[in-house]
């Protein structure tokens, strides 16, 4: 098992909060991983302009860190903020962290007219090219987002821990989101790119739980042929993947998410007012739906936060907080941690068929059943 914290805020915050949140649900991972994602940017030393582009990761050498100057240089990113950590490395295990990155550039002049897609396809190629430029080295360069607005930080080490590595409780970094996911190390070998969250486009998931279809669901988005469905250290990064697919390619509402990983039965959709549909999307679908258990937590571009799980229902997870202020967590003292002044009796526990969803306002929460009808594509 994993644990996975989330908390979104009107007011940008402090990733330590939610550091705290994970360090309370500590007896369920093993400290092989931690990964966070920041997202609604604030920099106590720079006026960020949410168009710039962060690039983040971890330069392991000086080689890579004067790899990575050229490479963006001669790709044409002009670089306007590059954030200095204060960093305690007497607390780091690993003796290959020459610098880790968090780094905000304008785009090439070549893009100033170009459309959204085309921008965020070349933000996509920019890291993918990045990672692969890492690994024709030894490994000595790890890029984890590249996306406007987006901050990615993943280190070995319990939270605290790495909390205190990058000295995150000094306010010099401040989001309105932030996801947090202690890892334990089931599967596969300690892989920095195997942490969650996992991100794609401005779409970033983490995952609680073991997903034994995930051959089947990697080897159908592996034969898509599109460049960002790739990696797969970890058997959840499909997750994102699925729910990139969902938005991106699809076209279809957030809602439709439900439905592709966990369909109801064929006698539930017989009695839904979509059930046409919805059984066509079964059927175009099917290879991407998962066998759980999980719990699967997400952000989109414009903030909004989700929450599913399967229909095992065996990785719970709890929502709380208030107006402006909402907490998402695998037990509920990692709600209490993170938001510990809200009324805990209106804190809600999805069941298999809901999606939780915290919109960009904050006002409150949405509870979806896949029992509701949801706004059809135009196509349909």
């Amino acid at each position: 098992m994993c644990r996975l914290a989330l908390k979104t805020a009107n007011e940008p915050f402090s990733p330590y909060t939610v550091l705290t949140a994970m360090e309370a649900m500590k007896e369920g991972y093993d400290g092989s991983g931690l990964g966070i994602l920041l997202r609604g940017m604030e920099f106590e030393d720079f006026k960020y302009n949410p168009k710039f582009p962060i690039l983040s990761g971890i330069a392991h050498s000086e080689k890579a860190w004067h790899r990575l100057d050229d490479f963006m240089e001669n790709r044409g990113y002009e670089l306007k903020y590059d954030h200095k950590f204060a960093m305690r490395r007497d607390l780091i295990d690993a003796k290959d962290r020459y610098r880790y990155f968090v780094r905000a550039y304008r785009m090439p002049d070549r893009f100033s007219e170009s459309t959204q897609e085309a921008k965020d396809e070349e933000l996509m190629l920019t890291r993918l090219a990045l990672r692969q430029d890492g690994e024709k080295h030894g490994d000595d360069l790890t890029v984890y987002s590249f996306w406007p607005d987006v901050t990615v930080i993943k280190e070995v080490g319990w939270p605290l821990q790495v909390g205190d590595i990058l000295s995150l409780h000094d306010g010099q970094i401040k989001s309105r989101i932030c996801m947090a996911q202690g890892r334990q190390n089931t599967n596969y070998g300690i892989n920095l790119y195997a942490c969650h969250p996992f991100f794609l486009q401005g779409i970033a998931t983490m995952t609680n739980g073991e997903n034994t279809a995930f051959v089947p669901i990697r080897d159908w988005l592996l034969g898509k042929d599109f460049p960002g469905y790739m990696g797969y250290q970890s058997d959840s990064e499909v997750f994102a993947h699925i729910l990139h697919y969902t938005l991106k390619k699809l076209n279809l509402p957030l809602q439709a998410y439900k439905h592709i990983i966990t369909p109801l039965s064929s006698k539930e959709l017989a009695a839904h007012p979509q059930g046409e549909f919805l059984m066509g999307l079964r059927s175009v679908c099917r290879r991407l739906i998962i066998d759980g258990p999980n719990t699967v937590i997400g952000t989109l571009p414009d903030e909004t936060c989700l929450l599913v799980m399967d229909q095992k229902k065996m990785r719970p997870a709890t929502v709380g907080g208030r107006p402006g202020e909402w907490a998402i967590a695998s037990e509920m003292c990692g709600v209490d941690a993170m938001i510990p002044d809200r009324d805990p009796a209106l804190d809600f526990q999805p069941m298999r068929e809901h999606t939780i969803l915290v919109p960009p306002e904050r006002k409150e929460l949405t509870i979806w059943s896949q029992y509701d009808p949801y706004p059809l594509p135009q196509a349909a």
